[in-house]
């Protein structure tokens, strides 16, 4: 799964890697970003242009009567994306990448939960497969753009930690991925199964657990253990 991330890149290093034009979102570096915050995400129209947007982490189905349902989505199971009511449309039509430097999951030896970041082997930032809604609040009109991050079965090293991750995909991948013209289920999932970015990743502080210690000093690797990378 993925239930905490980090992004801090700079706006030139992203607009490099990712081919991103056009305005920045408004939003700062975040080393210990939780659900329901608002994260930046990468979109692509059909004439091929991408863009960034700001959106709330949890996705917001444009049927739902509430917003508060999108605390029960913040992720979507790839295995399932097709079938499922609150996915399957976005999943066609409505594909993205939310940005990310790196992500933690939790690994319970027994005696408690250990933290671990989780990274990309050459540092760099990279995308985690998402989905996109729209939903407009009955009330007054408010628009809410919304997403969810796309999870898989964990791969390597990781299972170690735990049985999912988030779809983390390649240069290519992405494109792909963020392809308007690309709609079939198969390929697209073929996309979601593949081997993706190298990762790696070491123990870091329990810090992190609160979401309100936000600082890069969450990233600093803690005494290894047998798991640490």
């Amino acid at each position: 799964m993925c239930g905490r991330f980090a992004f801090y890149s700079p706006r030139e290093v992203v607009e490099a890697r990712f081919g991103a034009a056009g305005p920045w979102p408004a939003l700062p570096p975040r080393w210990n970003i939780a659900p329901t915050s608002d994260v930046v995400v990468l979109r692509q129209a059909g004439d091929g242009r991408r863009t960034l947007a700001a959106m709330h982490w949890g996705l917001v189905p444009s049927w739902a009567k509430a917003r508060d349902i999108g605390a029960r989505m913040i992720n979507a199971r790839a295995e399932t994306l097709a079938e499922k009511p609150s996915f399957r449309r976005a999943f066609r039509q409505r594909r993205a990448l939310v940005l990310a430097d790196g992500y933690y999951e939790w690994h319970n030896d027994g005696a408690s939960r250990r933290p671990y970041w989780i990274h990309a082997a050459d540092g760099a930032p990279f995308g985690m497969a998402a989905l996109w809604e729209t939903w407009r609040d009955p009330a007054d009109g408010t628009e809410l753009l919304s997403c969810a991050i796309i999870t898989r079965e964990a791969t390597g090293e990781l299972r170690r930690l735990h049985d999912r991750m988030p779809a983390v995909m390649t240069a290519d991948e992405n494109a792909a991925w963020l392809d308007p013209a690309c709609t079939d289920a198969t390929r697209l999932g073929e996309l979601l199964a593949a081997p993706g970015v190298r990762l790696a990743f070491h123990p870091v502080s329990r810090r992190v657990n609160d979401p309100r210690h936000d600082d890069p000093e969450l990233l600093r690797a803690e005494t290894p253990d047998g798991l640490s990378r």
